[in-house]
């Protein structure tokens, strides 16, 4: 086990399974513009990298154009429905029971408030100390400046906080910047591209990082 004063979770994949939604609002947004619908599938691997990606690669490069239109319709739509079908994977609540009086934050490319939005949603938006988004395109992960920037104002050391997430841009987080970093295995990230980076942990279900974590 670690001693860790914090835990950093991300949230798509790892909180919370809201792949239906996204794709629902991206499929509504291409409607509203005369484009034809996605697979589900196909844009579930654009998640991760931020809305304004997530939008630019649902349009493709043929309508890129569109793409303030819209991310414009996509951020009225999702909102309001972001928690329509969305649904906390196994133990995470339990989990953050458990590590109630731990101090938890969100580290997302999501912007702030549609994680918040979310996370209120489903339930669980209490456990959280804080919520840093992807809101700043300067600074998202992977790069190292989104910790370097964070824990000094909450006046915590690398060596005391955990970043829990599904995709390689969580562990290479945590690796840029020197933070222990924990892979579960069961969201949207791929073996191939995750196993490689080396995570410090790796978890099949979120109920096992109360094996982890002190």
């Amino acid at each position: 086990m670690i001693s860790a004063d914090a835990i950093f979770f991300d949230v798509d994949g790892t909180l919370v399974d809201s792949k239906e939604d996204i794709a629902d609002a991206i499929n509504y947004t291409l409607k509203s513009l005369g484009l034809k619908n996605k697979p589900t599938d196909l844009i579930v691997s654009y998640i991760g990298t931020g809305v304004k990606d997530l939008v630019k690669k649902s349009l493709g490069e043929d309508n890129i154009a569109l793409a303030q239109k819209a991310e414009d319709i996509f951020s009225r739509y999702y909102p309001k429905h972001s928690a329509d079908k969305s649904r906390l994977y196994p133990h995470v609540k339990e989990v953050l029971e458990y590590f109630k009086y731990k101090r938890k934050f969100i580290i997302t490319n999501r912007y702030n408030r549609f994680a918040d939005i979310t996370l209120r949603g489903l339930g669980v938006r209490e456990y959280f100390e804080d919520i840093f988004g992807g809101d700043d395109e300067t600074c998202l992960k992977p790069s190292a400046c989104v910790l370097n920037r964070i824990l000094p104002k909450l006046k915590l050391e690398k060596d005391k906080v955990v970043i829990v997430g599904d995709m390689a841009i969580d562990v290479e987080t945590g690796k840029n910047s020197g933070v222990r970093a924990c892979w579960v295995t069961y969201g949207l990230g791929k073996a191939e591209e995750v196993e490689p980076l080396k995570p410090d942990f790796t978890i099949g279900d979120m109920a096992e990082l109360k094996d982890i974590v002190r």
